[in-house]
């Protein structure tokens, strides 16, 4: 079973090929990578101090899960996330293994497509705030007169910019087909949507739904699209139980929306500028996080959440 012990990834014997909020990125040789995530925790694009207990392995374990089981719908750039076959082909990490199970996958390398390609069933977040402000999404026209949470028939695809810094940026359709062409821009709408539609049918004999994700598409070697980073996880997604599901406001969801709660309660009160260097957080915060994890991991995969071996 999970520890409760918060960890951050050890220093490596690889070249570091890139280091986010989150995961660092080793090169392991001309085709993989080694993608290790660690459990800590960012909201307002601000890195807290303090990580969360088990949150590198959720988001590892979950996207392992997903990615196997998707398979057929999309290929993915994932090998494995099992640290003994990792270990194995890779002899300079046995001295990690311990520090790196459960967090770690190996995966192919392919490069990036340069858009967040998102996928709304539901109305919340960035995109409610728009429709909210502007009645559009991406500046495009939605149907007047939906509220809050409302459900999306059929689900939307919203493509955004992938930005360095800062949060990323809704954009219409029509500037992915600039920039990619029709045919690529056309092949991740559908491939997206058809993820998506997937990921809801086996979330929803869990009684979740997915309101919205984003995915993250590479080209491999082989000119392959394939899923690539994470996928349909509490970081990338927007889960809801689906009883005492109720459109017209804010829905519960099973991410750090604690965080994000106690974050903007200070902000409020002038007690945080929103801004590195972060607040400290109450142990009661990370804890409801950590749960949340730990729960929509165990709801959506039907078996506890492990770590080490």
């Amino acid at each position: 079973m999970m520890g409760t012990t918060p960890v951050l990834p050890p220093a490596l014997p690889l070249p570091l090929l890139r280091r986010g909020k989150v995961r660092e990125v080793y090169e392991l040789d001309d085709r993989h990578l080694l993608i290790v995530t660690s459990d800590r925790v960012s909201a307002f694009d601000v890195v807290m101090r303090e990580p969360v207990p088990g949150k590198g392995a959720v988001l590892t374990q979950l996207s392992a899960y997903w990615f196997r089981r998707l398979a057929e719908v999309c290929p993915s750039h994932f090998v494995t996330a099992d640290i003994d076959q990792i270990v194995e082909r890779h002899s300079s990490l046995r001295r990690e293994r311990d520090g790196l199970a459960g967090r770690t996958m190996l995966v192919r390398r392919a490069e990036p497509v340069r858009f967040e390609c998102v996928v709304r069933g539901y109305l919340a977040g960035s995109a409610w705030a728009e429709y909210h402000d502007h009645g559009t999404l991406a500046g495009e026209s939605l149907p007047g007169g939906l509220v809050e949470g409302a459900r999306l028939d059929p689900p939307l695809f919203s493509p955004a910019t992938k930005a360095e810094a800062g949060h990323d940026l809704n954009v219409p359709f029509e500037q992915m087909v600039g920039e990619l062409g029709e045919a690529r821009a056309v092949t991740l709408r559908t491939t997206s949507l058809a993820v998506y539609r997937a990921g809801v049918a086996a979330a929803a004999m869990a009684g979740i739904i997915i309101a919205d994700t984003k995915f993250e598409f590479g080209v491999d070697p082989d000119g392959r699209l394939v899923l690539i980073d994470e996928v349909l996880t509490p970081d990338s997604s927007r889960f809801w139980p689906m009883a005492g599901y109720r459109p017209g406001g804010p829905q519960p969801s099973f991410d750090k929306q604690p965080l994000r709660d106690y974050l903007a309660g200070l902000r409020a009160d002038d007690l945080w500028n929103g801004q590195a260097p972060p607040p400290p957080l109450p142990s009661q915060v990370i804890d409801a996080m950590a749960r949340r994890y730990r729960d929509i991991f165990q709801r959506l995969t039907g078996r506890p959440l492990e770590v080490g071996g």
